[in-house]
């Protein structure tokens, strides 16, 4: 039977509708699976009752691609897809990429660059008289004035830009539906304004008589795009805010000339709202247009997301800009219904490729103070130190994965998704748990990101001793269990605060390990994240201190070359700009 939502007039007329209720634009492939956020989105609609369609990667230099599906009675939605669209074209140096992971066989050039503006003003020109609803992560991270990367200039918010309505920012399942139930009812936009998780626009009138009469109240005043696009320290000034206002779930308003965005504090999610979602009617396959494998979809074809959110806060990382802090997790019944109905699924293998989240082992975990862990307004969770505030208790997770092995034709389950390895070190019974059952496969996957104790302050790691106190203990007991399994390491190249000899320490570590390590990853300022504002700035993330960072392509390409020095062209690079290393090169090249 077919049951994915349509993408086109035939498929619409298969459903017996005569009337569309929203169309989603998406640059992404249609993937009917819970891992891709415009399928998400367009079954939550569906269960609440509308009539909803996808256009997958329209063409945008044909406008009739956009007109396919016709005219929705209530707003078009545009999201990039499952990435930025500026990071799924262009590596972190600005080269063009030759694939992209969400089209079928991986073809490069489906997705524009700055995707959800040009889709926004194509739909705007068809159909000037149909809102736009923005969401995704290109336009959560974009909703406020920005540093962008690849244009190395503070962008407008992409609200603006764009000409759209409103931007639904973070998780987004249940601001669309509450819109696309207050727009159905015919309600005004000043009262759809109301709903949190969103972002809007006000004119100056507006923007007066919304706080005179007290609709807007309570509010931090960001410094405006006048201010941040001119001046480094108000840029600064304006990362701070917008992240602490975030914390305490303030409403946040930004001038931007005759214009005020204006941010409702976030939707709340529970328990319930995830056991709703992932319980809908997913195909768990590409569209059935599509002929050939779409990567994406390949490697979380049999994946299980657990929960959603990190407290941790990684400078460099978008989640919680995009997530939040808190971790929300599923239910097990939740979670043990969805594998078992993924065991009877003709794509399945026996195998559950992960079980997880941003990070795996936050599933159920839980504050004393607050309940949800990340909900504190005042500090972090995990940084500097762990807060003792955290309970960390492992065996919901653990107990969850005893029972997803038990369900019938399930042979193995895996934890991909990697862990936080300072949370690990806690409990090592938990360590010596997840070796013992197998649940990490071949190799277990971890994030030290430096050597360097100074560069992760700045990300807001742990110190790296916390990483080799994990590896000691990971060792010993994989020995003592005779287990073959590898832990293995990611590290970021170029990060603000790193400089050459800390690219060097970092280079002589990885050459001690004995084997040619391909996680290394280049630095890519992500719009709005901490690390980003230190980028464009220069100062620490925390405070107006003065940091080093690697900007040029020569600076970047160098400290990459020196990690994965065991590259013919990267050995021919260090060797071409040896007079710049002043350490011993033979040292590391030998």
């Amino acid at each position: 039977m077919f049951n994915f939502l349509p993408i086109n007039l035939d498929e619409v007329k298969r459903k017996g509708w005569d009337e569309l209720d929203v169309i989603i634009v998406t640059g992404d492939a249609y993937v009917d699976h819970p891992s891709f956020g415009s399928s998400v989105i367009g079954r939550v609609l569906e269960y609440h009752g509308f009539k909803v369609c996808i256009i997958p990667q329209p063409n945008w230099r044909d406008k009739n691609s956009f007109k396919i599906l016709g005219r929705p009675r209530l707003f078009f939605g545009i999201t990039s897809g499952s990435v930025d669209s500026m990071v799924a074209n262009y590596t972190p140096n600005k080269l063009r990429r030759k694939e992209d992971a969400y089209t079928p066989s991986g073809t490069y050039g489906k997705r524009p660059d700055r995707a959800v503006i040009v889709y926004a003003n194509v739909v705007h020109e068809l159909y000037p008289d149909v809102p736009i609803v923005l969401g995704g992560l290109e336009a959560s991270l974009r909703r406020f004035s920005h540093y962008d990367y690849w244009d190395d200039e503070i962008r407008h918010s992409i609200l603006l830009d764009s000409r759209a309505k409103i931007i639904v920012y973070g998780m987004g399942e249940k601001q669309v539906v509450e819109i696309a139930k207050l727009t159905a009812k015919g309600k005004s936009w000043y009262e759809i304004y109301n709903v949190p998780g969103i972002l809007y626009s006000l004119s100056e009138k507006e923007f007066k008589d919304f706080v005179e009469k007290g609709i807007l109240k309570d509010y931090i005043m960001l410094p405006s795009f006048e201010e941040v696009s001119q001046d480094k320290d108000r840029y600064h000034d304006f990362s701070r805010m917008l992240l602490n206002g975030m914390k305490k779930r303030k409403t946040l308003i930004q001038r931007d000339g005759k214009r005020y965005l204006v941010q409702n504090p976030p939707m709340e999610y529970s328990e319930k709202d995830l056991d709703l979602i992932y319980s809908l009617p997913f195909q768990r396959l590409p569209h059935p247009s599509y002929k050939e494998k779409i990567p994406a979809f390949e490697t979380v074809k049999t994946s299980i997301i657990s929960h959603r959110g990190c407290f941790g806060s990684c400078t460099f990382c978008s989640l919680n800009l995009h997530q939040g802090w808190q971790v929300i997790s599923r239910s097990e019944d939740s979670i043990l219904k969805e594998v078992y109905n993924l065991s009877q699924h003709k794509i399945f293998n026996g195998t559950i490729s992960d079980v997880g989240g941003p990070t795996a082992n936050m599933y159920r975990l839980r504050c004393k103070v607050y309940g949800i862990p990340g909900s504190c307004t005042n500090r972090d969770c995990l940084f500097p130190e762990i807060c003792p505030s955290l309970v960390i208790d492992f065996s919901p997770q653990l107990k969850l994965l005893k029972k997803i092995k038990e369900i019938p034709r399930v042979k193995h389950v895996f934890i991909a998704s990697g862990i936080r390895y300072d949370l690990a070190l806690k409990d090592v019974d938990y360590i010596k748990e997840i070796i013992k059952e197998g649940y990490i496969g071949g190799h277990i996957s971890v994030a030290p990101e430096h050597v360097k104790n100074n560069v992760l302050e700045i990300m807001k790691k742990p110190k790296f001793e916390v990483y080799e106190s994990f590896i000691a203990v990971f060792e010993g007991i994989k020995r003592k269990l005779k287990k073959e399994i590898y832990a293995i390491p990611y590290f970021i190249s170029s990060h603000p605060g790193a400089t050459l000899k800390d690219a060097w320490d970092l280079a002589i570590y990885v050459k001690g390990l004995g084997h040619y390590l391909e996680q290394i990853q280049d630095y890519t300022p992500l719009p709005l994240t901490p690390a980003s504002c230190a980028f464009y700035t220069e100062y620490h993330p925390d405070r107006k201190e003065k940091i080093y960072v690697a900007k040029t392509y020569e600076e970047r390409r160098l400290q990459r070359a020196l990690v994965q020095y065991r590259d013919r062209k990267n050995r021919e690079f260090i060797l071409k700009n040896k007079n710049k290393i002043p350490f011993p090169i033979d040292k590391l090249l030998k």
